[in-house]
């Protein structure tokens, strides 16, 4: 009669032996299964980025928000229903541009009729972000590719995981901590505002009535200040009137927003706190000084985000369209 030892070795031989490469991320995870992956992503990139300039900043935004909520698993792509208020409903991600969706949709119809059902939404996103980044002038990173796409969708699960325009230094400090991101790479990601732009809602409170005794924030250099005012005049009745994030190379993407900052050129108070805080100052100052260390720092956190809470194996699924859950159909 063979021990209980004898057994447990017996099962753990045959666990070892399953094949687990579903849930192993990797960067030819397709080679075998859909080999043009990396080209029809290429090409389907650089002919939206080409037809509309604002994609790369939409696409960006689109990627870390959804990653901030629940792990980068495509479920910010979900559209609402009757019976559930999805994360794109949520008001913080309104904002984001058709654009950006239109890219993934894209690029999954693409996909699907030479591979169907074998890319992930997710990682159509995350490769999107990373070809369109390095499409506008910012560094190439590797993409681990094999996420699942998300099975939960919900607007209220968006707050207190997104850092907002009027949050304090400390509040987006220990919300990147909690996530498992240091300052330094905190600093790094916010870089990405030196493409897109930002609503003049977002910023109205630095232009109008800031205080008693100032009529903008005085941290404003006052002609940027001035422009922004005759820019914002009509906001209230104009919600989509916009402002670029990095007033001097707005389309490009380099360490100019860094050196913005330095000047009172910071469009949102998150980011010209950055310049003064003295936990983030030193590394503004660095990335202002030196484009490398931003890109290499940026490329890092870049890659760190991509695989924060992903899904893989049952936890998730390779979804049919990527605006609904595969049992959608089946209902």
């Amino acid at each position: 009669m063979a021990s209980p030892v004898h057994n447990l070795l017996v099962l753990l031989l045959f666990f070892l032996s399953v094949p687990c490469s579903n849930s192993k991320l990797s960067v030819d995870y397709y080679s075998k299964t859909c080999p043009q992956f990396a080209s029809i992503m290429a090409q389907i990139v650089s002919d939206k980025q080409i037809a509309s300039p604002t994609t790369a900043a939409g696409v960006l935004r689109l990627f870390f928000h959804d990653c901030m909520v629940e792990g980068c698993d495509g479920s910010l792509l979900i559209t609402s229903t009757s019976f559930n208020r999805a994360e794109r409903d949520a008001e913080i991600d309104q904002s984001i541009p058709g654009d950006a969706f239109d890219l993934v949709t894209r690029a999954k119809t693409a996909l699907e009729l030479q591979c169907p059902g074998v890319v992930s939404c997710s990682d159509i996103l995350a490769t999107a972000a990373r070809n369109l980044v390095t499409m506008v002038g910012g560094p190439y990173y590797h993409v681990r590719l094999g996420r699942k796409d998300g099975l939960v969708s919900n607007a209220s699960l968006v707050q207190g995981n997104i850092a907002q325009p009027t949050m304090a230094m400390s509040d987006i400090i220990s919300l990147f901590d909690s996530k498992g991101f240091s300052v330094q790479e905190m600093v790094a990601l916010v870089g990405a505002h030196t493409i897109g732009f930002s609503h003049c809602k977002e910023f109205s409170h630095r232009l109008f009535n800031f205080s008693k005794t100032s009529k903008t924030d005085p941290a404003y250099y006052p002609k940027y200040a001035e422009g922004l005012m005759k820019l914002c005049a009509n906001y209230t009745k104009d919600p989509t009137m916009s402002a670029y994030n990095d007033v001097m190379t707005p389309g490009k993407f380099d360490n100019m927003y860094y050196k913005n900052l330095q000047r009172g050129l910071g469009l949102l108070a998150t980011d010209q706190a950055l310049s003064v805080d003295r936990r983030t100052k030193p590394f503004v100052d660095l990335f202002a000084a030196n484009e490398t260390a931003f890109f290499e720092a940026f490329a890092h956190a870049m890659e760190k985000v991509s695989i924060y809470k992903i899904k893989k194996g049952k936890m998730g699924e390779v979804r049919r369209r990527c605006d609904q859950f595969n049992a959608a159909k089946n209902d």
